[in-house]
């Protein structure tokens, strides 16, 4: 089944999980006990993430194929392709095809880290568009793309950041999925001008709850989102508080779902960290449970 049906006959906001495949050192086992522990979440579908440079190609695959298969959860594999030859890029579709999968979530991803120097003419992909493409003409794909509320880190204008949206989205795109936010307006403000420029496929919001203040700081400098004078308080306060840090990044996350469900969006986009409790207490808290 293809993402797009749930939001389209979904009679409540569609709820989606990310999960991300454990490291080589870890067995493939333990994520399943994660998704166990989320079952009675009844999410409609979850994602699963791939690697830095395609590290976790093989696993995405698997882990995808086997929640579909055994879980009977339907799935968005992510796929890369920057670090990726077409030819590469085809293998890994025609896999996911074979085994069941019949969504991708397509994005760009980032440059091996040994390609310091090389022309981009050099590489076979420069952008998510072009995989879009590609995977629109290899096979009948549900096809997901990422969406930037507060601009992408590598374009310097909000307005042609946004072009570029529309540019996939015209490529074949289904269903956007938002980077984290923490300030709502942001997503209310991205929505409004995603619509003036004639992007009308479902935006969800993606949720990232604030569990680990060191953590977080980090994904801010990478990410490029802002954080709210709220956030940054709570932040400050709970820097060296662990435990306390994550009970009010709970709390944050919960009143931040609840606002997005009152105003109506599609969807709500978890990003799990692999963090079962955590999620749950979240969803609960929120009234998506």
């Amino acid at each position: 089944m293809k993402i797009i049906e749930f939001y389209k006959l979904s009679q409540k906001p569609v709820l989606s999980l990310e999960i991300f495949p454990p490291q080589a050192s870890y067995p493939v086992e333990s994520i399943f006990e994660t998704i166990e522990e989320l079952r009675d979440l009844k999410m409609d579908f979850i994602s699963v993430t791939y690697g830095a440079g395609g590290s976790t190609r093989d696993r995405t695959v698997e882990i995808a194929s086997s929640i579909k298969t055994d879980y009977g959860i339907e799935t968005l594999a992510h796929l890369t392709c920057m670090a990726h030859s077409r030819q590469e890029v085809d293998s890994v579709l025609e896999r996911l095809w074979d085994r069941g999968i019949r969504n991708i979530m397509a994005l760009r991803g980032d440059p091996p880290s040994d390609e310091e120097g090389i022309d981009p003419d050099q590489r076979e992909y420069n952008y998510a568009r072009e995989l879009i493409e590609d995977a629109r003409k290899k096979a009948d794909f549900g096809i997901a793309a990422a969406a930037y509320p507060e601009g992408h880190p590598d374009c310097e204008k909000l307005s042609d950041d946004l072009l570029y949206l529309k540019q996939k989205v015209e490529a074949g795109v289904d269903v956007l999925v938002t980077q984290f936010f923490f300030d709502n307006r942001k997503f209310y403000d991205f929505i409004d001008r995603s619509l003036q420029i004639g992007i009308n496929c479902p935006i969800v919001p993606g949720v990232m709850p604030v569990l680990n203040a060191k953590q977080i700081k980090r994904m801010l400098a990478l990410s490029g989102a802002s954080i709210p004078p709220a956030l940054l308080q709570l932040l400050d306060k709970y820097d060296n508080r662990p435990d306390d840090m994550e009970k009010a990044g709970i709390e944050y996350a919960s009143r931040q779902v609840e606002n997005l469900i009152i105003n109506k969006v599609p969807g709500i986009h978890l990003y799990t960290m692999n963090k079962s409790r955590q999620i749950k207490e979240i969803a609960t808290n929120a009234g998506l449970k």
